[in-house]
């Protein structure tokens, strides 16, 4: 039969099958899908045979010999499409006969027990198209996750978001997940924010939590939703129940904070401890995640100078001292390039190139950080102790305090060599004694634990709080469960709280200070306001001041104007009572000013008075001064103040004040060009 003339008949069959089909809308879908895929297949089926045709004819003028047309090729795709069409006729032969059997049998019984078989079939269909959609769907998310795990330009991670684009439109429900976060972040320029909220809205009906907690964040601020706490916080509660970390997160913070619920430090304690237990069990797989949070407030002029942030110029400066054998500079590359910091992307390879040839030239740092790769093993440098024990060796030769704990961890877990808690207790010691974090962490934990040596909270305590004061996670996360339980110290429900916070806070999400600031940088402010602005819901202090000041710079689209004050002060406020004093400051000014708020100089004074007293801010202070110069909120110089005391301030005359810029702090009376 020819290629051409099979098509048609397969065409005919499929407009038979189609107009017979009177089911439902699922069993509908699956027949249209099916029916697509057949046409697709019949049409490969044509083209290819044509295409070999083609070549048929051009080898037979060419060599003047005769050959065949794949016809291996065409049988395989005939068979293919026949099993189909056999499948077809046998799903409505069983239909048909199923409905004669329904209408032979009389008896009421049987009668009943023909139309549940019926329907278990009809159910059984719609379970197998639903089936065959959704095995489709996985298999195109799972392979846009696997490009965006290996993808390290902006270009590839593009190209797994088709993917998910494919796979959301099969009603993959992770896809489309992805697909709404990407739409409201903003991600490769695609931000659509009304696009976002009806993929939420359709994914919270099938309970995903992730969706009722963007919905919850949404809420609370009025972008493209109706500003509504109390249903934010409905959605959040439901989202913290289904399982989202962020959900539980944020509240926590709202319970610490009294935000729109009565607080109660118990309900934050239980909802921060869930998060933090999270975190604490990344850590300890070493899957830690570093966290640059830049501050917009502080170089508005020039960002690409922010400390937090390695320029690229540097970076190739410090690429060239590193060739030309500078030890320090190369073990400084190989540290930022082993766990991606300062906006370097995480590269093995690279780091294990620094370090090796720093090792090459002696030093005792990129010894200890080679054995450390080794020993958790990367596509650099596999998992092998007995390298590892060799470079930590090294390096505890010449007194390097990661090496001696190094090697106590080998010692500990029994890692390529027998365990000897003994052995592990003197190498932490030593490294402990040299103000090594970890080392002082690891012992804290040997004592709380009781792993070789007898259980001692107050040791414990001891060394955890060393290790804390140099940022040690785990120490931090320790430390909290001692004062959350009581164990060797005085229950602290509040102490507990902000140590779990501040191991919360390095959870996968803190990612997002990257691409916020580089969103910023590069003129996205949308997305870059959308990022901070769930971080600040999340009770991230930078990102509360930096959600404020970009509110404040009018650039904004997704909220009303009339909107951006009031929400850039209860940001500012929510940032001050977190210890801001540049927030506590911009507080007194908005109330000086009357923006987002009426006009009250004696609120701004006594936040101005917090700000000097407490933070010793100049900026404070020379306002104070102005508002006592001209009796503003408080009694001028020489008059009397609430007491009948009189009041003598020296101050200086300034021109009536203009709204400032909002890249400094603002001095009272200072007229802005």
């Amino acid at each position: 039969m020819k290629p051409l003339s099979l098509l048609i008949e397969i065409l005919i069959i499929l407009g038979v099958i189609i107009k017979r089909c009177r089911l439902k809308y699922l069993d509908c879908l699956w027949w249209k899908v099916t029916s697509l895929k057949i046409i697709s297949e019949g049409i490969i089926l044509y083209h290819n045979a044509d295409i070999e045709a083609e070549k048929h004819n051009k080898k037979q003028k060419e060599r003047n010999v005769t050959t065949q047309v794949s016809v291996n090729e065409v049988k395989r795709l005939l068979s293919h499409i026949l099993e189909r069409r056999k499948l077809i006729k046998v799903i409505y032969q069983r239909e048909n006969a199923l409905g004669k059997k329904k209408i032979q049998r009389k008896l009421r019984i049987r009668g009943i027990q023909n139309k549940d078989l019926s329907k278990r079939n009809k159910n059984h269909l719609r379970k197998q198209a639903k089936k065959n959609f959704t095995d489709e769907g996985d298999q195109l998310f799972k392979m846009g996750i696997k490009i965006l795990q290996q993808s390290k330009s902006q270009k590839q991670k593009a190209e797994a978001y088709v993917f998910f684009a494919k796979a959301a439109n099969m009603g993959n429900l992770k896809a489309m997940e992805k697909m709404a976060d990407a739409l409201l972040f903003g991600n490769f320029g695609m931000q659509n924010i009304t696009a976002a909220i009806q993929l939420y809205e359709s994914l919270a009906k099938e309970g995903s939590y992730k969706a009722q907690n963007a919905l919850g964040f949404l809420s609370s601020y009025g972008i493209g939703m109706e500003y509504n706490q109390a249903k934010a916080l409905i959605y959040y509660t439901f989202g913290s129940a289904g399982g989202s970390m962020m959900s539980q997160m944020i509240l926590g913070y709202r319970y610490l904070s009294g935000i729109n619920v009565l607080q109660n430090c118990e309900v934050a304690l239980n909802h921060y401890k869930k998060v933090a237990d999270y975190i604490a069990d990344k850590l300890e797989k070493s899957e830690s995640i570093p966290v640059e949070k830049v501050r917009l407030t502080d170089r508005p002029e020039n960002l690409s100078s922010n400390s937090e942030i390695l320029d690229w110029d540097i970076y190739q400066y410090y690429k060239f001292l590193a060739e030309r054998g500078d030890v320090q500079i190369q073990v400084s590359l190989g540290q930022l390039h082993l766990i991606g910091r300062k906006g370097l992307d995480q590269d093995y390879y690279k780091a294990l190139y620094y370090f090796l040839k720093a090792a090459k030239a002696g030093s005792a740092n990129a010894m200890a950080f080679i054995g450390k790769m080794y020993l958790e093993g990367n596509a650099a440098a596999p998992q092998n102790n007995a390298t590892a024990f060799k470079y930590f060796s090294m390096a505890a030769s010449k007194g390097n305090a990661i090496g001696l704990h190094g090697l106590g961890l080998l010692y500990f877990y029994g890692k390529g060599v027998p365990v000897n808690y003994a052995e592990a207790l003197k190498y932490f010691q030593k490294a402990a004694e040299k103000g090594w974090p970890n080392a002082q962490f690891q012992l804290g934990f040997m004592y709380y634990s009781g792993s070789g040596v007898w259980k001692d909270y107050k040791l414990a305590f001891k060394y955890f709080y060393l290790a804390s004061q140099s940022g040690q996670p785990l120490a931090i996360y320790y430390l909290a469960e001692m004062y959350a339980t009581g164990t060797g110290v005085l229950r602290s429900c509040r102490t507990a709280v902000e140590l779990y916070k501040g191991v919360c806070e390095l959870g996968h999400w803190a990612e997002k200070f990257l691409t916020a600031y580089f969103a910023y940088k590069d003129g996205d402010i949308d997305s870059s306001l959308v990022q901070y602005a769930l971080l600040a819901e999340m009770g991230y202090e930078v990102a509360q001041s930096n959600s404020a000041f970009i509110l404040e710079s009018k650039k904004v689209k997704i909220l009303e104007k009339e909107k951006m004050y009031p929400m850039a002060l209860l940001l500012w406020n929510r940032a001050a009572i977190q210890g801001n004093a540049f927030a506590r400051v911009k507080i007194g000014d908005y109330h000086y000013y009357g923006y987002g708020t009426k006009k009250d100089y004696q609120t701004a004074a006594t936040h101005y008075s917090i700000a000097a007293d407490k933070y010793h801010s100049a900026q404070a202070m020379f306002n104070l001064a102005y508002m006592y110069e001209h009796g503003l909120g408080i009694a001028k110089p020489g008059g009397k103040d609430d007491t009948g005391s009189t009041v003598h301030q020296r101050g200086h005359c300034l021109p009536e004040p203009r709204w400032p810029t909002v890249s400094e702090g603002h001095s009272l009376g200072q007229e802005i060009v």
